[in-house]
């Protein structure tokens, strides 16, 4: 009697726990399906794109060689449309990139918003990695803040790095008047940069993602892809969203 009372017990048990698991893969189902959307997939852009988002973005250098920027601003799939740039401009104390002023004459003659980065060096002086930037972009009305971009440590302390990092945004806030923008990835911003820096509009890379980047702080820009594909640029492509809005994005160019 006792061994059948025990099979029953553990015969409950087990329909307990197979209804307990329907029940979570159903709650997982509807999550998926109603609050994560899919990603959709553009074939003129040749990638996935995170959708809920309005304003979409690349960001170029001399890697993407002579860029046609007449038909990057007309191109367009399912609604889709090219909304801004960011074009590499510096590197270090002296390197300056072979496309940066035929981009930026190019993005401007199409209308299309535009901002400059600066590739950042830990080691080096920051002074003259300032000065660099500042003698080759010229910001006007309408344009994007200044980016630092900063994803390689050298053998630089944390704490160096940081304290470098700081004073290239300090100088170039002062010279533009307005908060440069940070650019790093997922890795390096978890691991320097979560801290102290939240005042600076943040510019995310982290791929794969289906719907926004994995952090708790805010950001600006996300980098979700790097294998995109448009009219104009041959080779891949860096694809990037705005959180906001149009007024969100307008606010943030620069006005003088």
């Amino acid at each position: 009697m006792a061994r059948k009372r025990k099979k029953r017990k553990s015969g409950s048990f087990f329909k307990i726990f197979f209804w307990l698991c329907l029940v979570i893969i159903a709650v997982w189902y509807a999550v998926n399906l109603f609050i994560i959307q899919p990603n959709v997939f553009y074939p003129g852009f040749q990638i996935e794109i995170p959708p809920g988002y309005e304003i979409h973005g690349i960001d170029v250098s001399r890697y993407q060689s002579i860029v046609n920027w007449t038909e990057v601003k007309n191109m367009e799939d399912n609604g889709l449309k090219i909304g801004f740039v960011f074009i590499k401009a510096t590197e270090g104390t002296n390197i300056v990139d072979g496309q940066f002023r035929r981009n930026w004459i190019g993005a401007e003659e199409q209308h299309i918003p535009k901002g400059a980065y600066h590739f950042f060096v830990p080691g080096r002086n920051v002074q003259g990695q300032a000065k660099n930037f500042i003698q080759i972009v010229n910001l006007e009305n309408g344009d994007l803040p200044p980016v630092l971009d900063v994803e390689i440590r050298r053998r630089v302390s944390i704490i160096e790095m940081q304290k470098e990092v700081k004073e290239w945004l300090d100088i170039i806030e002062e010279h533009y008047g307005v908060k440069p923008i940070i650019y790093t990835n997922i890795d390096f911003y978890q691991r320097y940069f979560q801290a102290g820096f939240e005042e600076y509009p943040l510019w995310i890379a982290h791929y794969l993602q289906p719907d926004k980047p994995r952090i708790e702080n805010k950001w600006s820009f996300w980098q979700h892809s790097e294998d995109g594909r448009a009219n104009g640029i041959n080779g891949p492509v860096d694809f990037n969203v705005f959180y906001g809005d149009s007024l969100d994005f307008n606010s943030l160019l620069i006005a003088k």
